[in-house]
């Protein structure tokens, strides 16, 4: 098949330098992957041909993904959140059951359950709530989600000493740090999980 008289210099999916079109008789640079024969599997991936721009334009109007397919395996393809059905590893079993995957019909909205619960298990034992931004400023004061207004007070005045530069000779490599330490401690001063505590 003869190639249109001006090629398009960019096409999406164009790879140069695949020698030629597959078709017999094509003179054409086979530039366009296409499937060719067995589909990517457990087994391995699937086989693959190379294509001028005008072959693989016939090959796409003529391609059907369900060719060879059973009914069965056609539905199970078209589902919305094929694939969902099984946990991956960040979402396996820890601790507390997970929620079920079946439970939803959004598999976003079953990430945002498990994202829920992992914070609710993170509560002070006082019941007293912690904003994320409480969170931050605590893990870098290293500071548990319990610690009282006493613990950060203490914390506070061992991080400044630590990188103040008068405790360390003028070094003022540590500035960075101090100042994501005082701004941490006056975040949380002032917050209800610590205002009372001792």
């Amino acid at each position: 098949m003869a190639s249109s008289g001006k090629r398009q210099s960019r096409f999406h999916g164009r790879v140069e330098a695949q020698g030629h079109c597959a078709r017999p008789g094509c003179e054409e640079p086979g530039e366009f992957r296409a499937p060719s024969g067995r589909r990517a599997s457990f087994d391995g991936p699937g086989e693959w041909q190379w294509l001028c721009l005008d072959h693989v334009r016939e090959f796409n109007t003529g391609y059907n993904y369900f060719n060879g397919m059973s009914s069965e395996e056609i539905e199970q393809a078209q589902t919305p959140y094929g694939g969902w059905e099984r946990e991956t590893r960040a979402f396996a079993h820890v601790g507390s059951q997970p929620p079920k995957w079946a439970d939803f019909t959004d598999p976003l909205d079953a990430i945002g359950a498990r994202f829920r619960r992992a914070q609710s298990q993170q509560q002070r034992r006082d019941g007293r709530e912690l904003s994320e931004t409480d969170r931050k400023s605590l893990r870098i004061l290293g500071l548990g989600t319990d610690a009282d207004r006493r613990a950060l007070r203490q914390r506070y005045a061992d991080l400044v000493r630590r990188y103040h530069p008068d405790r360390n000779g003028g070094d003022r490599s540590h500035e960075k740090a101090l100042q994501a330490v005082i701004e941490a401690y006056t975040q949380l001063k002032s917050r209800p999980a610590f205002a009372g505590s001792q």
